[in-house]
């Protein structure tokens, strides 16, 4: 995951617009494009449905629609985000973006039926939405600008609602079907397969819905082709990321977890961070306070930002912490490796011998990178 920088609101994934239950939630600058696109064409079907309304009216109208929608998104990725918390999941922010939102949870669940649980969350938000603004629209006296929106607001979460249980893969519907395969196998590899032969199907119904406007003369059959093409690029794009994130769930053909390991370095906590860079030269660097035990692992990332601008500080401030869930025995089976590569967020981990001395430090990029060089063990 990208690095939040806070400087003028601005973060890696755009503007930071405020936090809800210490998420984060930013507003990427594509949502602003989307916005755009939505006020211009919904200007002229607000003009239509109420006569009376002219043209900057029926502007405000839509672009209250959109801002309505992003609330509306705004809570279904917030219904994921409180499973997950609720779950012992930390969640890095939510991201509002052209297409929707997404959630960025810091690990992924450890079990099928709780990584369901998630899924499940954003959908029923939405369509609990639907109900309700459902009750305003046929509540309201059918006209007027306030009876015009609680009716789009109310199909906007009904589509959001049924789209996103589409059964493809990055949809929720997606992950639905992959932690129910993960339950019947045993395998969440399996389970992500699953879901992206599931998106090949998605992306192929939208695709056949968008053409098929054209043969039965739609309205707008060329904006509906267009929405489907970028929606299915959407699916299969996620898809796809899913699936070559998910080749890390197997352990690499041919190799034991030894072969994976850097060489390990042990470094007094309070050396200068620039002294223990130039020493590392590819090792693990592990950094042990006066007493011998181990504080953390040196981030070389953040120790060359810090010997940038003060060689001289204590290298234990550009580390990761050493926690008990970052502890891996030399002996520890490949499944335990892989489930606590998916359940704990650290990219390193301090591989010790059953006497506890440290023999090497395993990064999560090792075992997914040599998984794609060596393919995934059967």
């Amino acid at each position: 995951m990208a690095t939040e920088r806070t400087r003028a609101g601005l973060g890696s994934g755009g503007l930071r617009l405020f936090r809800v239950v210490g998420v984060p939630v930013l507003l990427s600058p594509s949502w602003w494009v989307g916005a755009a696109v939505i006020v211009l064409l919904y200007t002229p079907l607000v003009r239509g449905l109420l006569p009376h309304a002219g043209i900057w009216a029926s502007a405000f109208v839509a672009a209250a629609f959109t801002v309505f929608l992003a609330g509306s998104v705004l809570l279904h990725e917030l219904g994921h985000c409180l499973v997950a918390l609720r779950l012992g999941l930390p969640v890095r922010r939510v991201r509002l973006f052209l297409l929707g939102g997404i959630s960025e949870i810091a690990r992924s669940p450890p079990t099928a039926f709780r990584e369901g649980l998630i899924a499940a969350a954003g959908p029923v938000v939405s369509l609990v939405l639907a109900g309700c603004t459902g009750i305003g629209w046929f509540a309201l006296q059918p006209h007027g600008a306030v009876w015009l929106l609680v009716a789009q607001t109310c199909v906007a979460n009904l589509a959001v609602g049924v789209f996103n249980l589409l059964p493809g893969l990055p949809l929720d519907g997606g992950r639905l079907l992959r932690a129910a395969t993960w339950r019947l196998t045993a395998n969440r590899h399996y389970g992500t397969v699953t879901g992206a032969l599931g998106a090949v199907a998605v992306a192929l119904g939208l695709l056949g819905w968008g053409i098929g406007g054209f043969f039965s003369d739609a309205p707008g059959a060329w904006l509906r082709f267009a929405v489907c093409v970028l929606m299915a690029w959407f699916v299969l794009a996620g898809a796809f990321s899913e699936y070559t994130a998910g080749r890390g769930d197997r352990w690499p053909s041919g190799l034991g977890l030894d072969e994976l390991l850097r060489p390990v370095l042990q470094l007094p906590a309070e050396s200068p961070v620039g002294d223990a860079l130039s020493a590392a030269a590819g090792r693990g660097v592990v950094l042990v306070r006066a007493d011998g035990v181990a504080v953390g692992l040196l981030d070389q990332s953040r120790a060359a930002e810090l010997a940038a601008s003060s060689p001289r500080e204590p290298a234990e401030r550009a580390s990761e912490a050493v926690l008990p869930e970052t502890v891996l025995l030399r002996d520890e089976e490949h499944e335990e490796v892989l489930r606590r590569l998916r359940t704990v967020s650290a990219e390193q981990f301090l591989v010790v011998d059953p006497d506890g001395r440290p023999c090497g430090v395993l990064r999560r990029t090792a075992v997914r990178d040599a998984a794609r060089r060596y393919g995934p063990e059967s």
